[in-house]
């Protein structure tokens, strides 16, 4: 999962795309897709007026099932299974946010716009006050 974070106006632009190796039908993809939201909700996102939130996700399982010239095995988790992808997807979001926030570095940008790194300790101890984190 990488979560690509940019801020316009008030809202953030959340970017996401959720790469699986396990064997799933692209409709079971789009719904796991769906799950990218809950993860950022848990984290204290919303969907802002302006923001530009795009989710994509796919499967790299059953190579060549896309060749058109013959018929194809496929192999792929019943639905009655697939509710632990879709846990996981909200957990590797939330993953990713974590990420984002801990990796992030001060940078200047357009008309010397300075946005600078939050504090990671403090960020530790306010993410353990609200039980975000172990």
């Amino acid at each position: 999962m990488e979560l690509i974070l940019g801020q316009h106006g008030r809202s953030w632009i959340h970017n996401s795309h959720c790469s699986y190796r396990c064997s799933v039908t692209p409709p079971s993809t789009q719904e796991a897709a769906w799950r990218v939201p809950m993860g950022i909700g848990r984290m204290g996102g919303y969907a802002g007026n302006s923001s530009g939130d795009i989710f994509i996700a796919f499967s790299t399982a059953n190579p060549g099932a896309a060749n058109r010239e013959v018929d194809q095995n496929l192999l792929m988790i019943p639905n009655e299974n697939i509710s632990p992808l879709f846990e996981a997807t909200v957990q590797a979001t939330e993953e990713s946010i974590l990420n984002a926030l801990v990796a992030a570095k001060d940078m200047t940008g357009k008309n010397n716009t300075k946005i600078y790194a939050l504090p990671k300790d403090r960020l530790i101890e306010i993410l353990k006050k609200y039980n975000r984190i172990k």
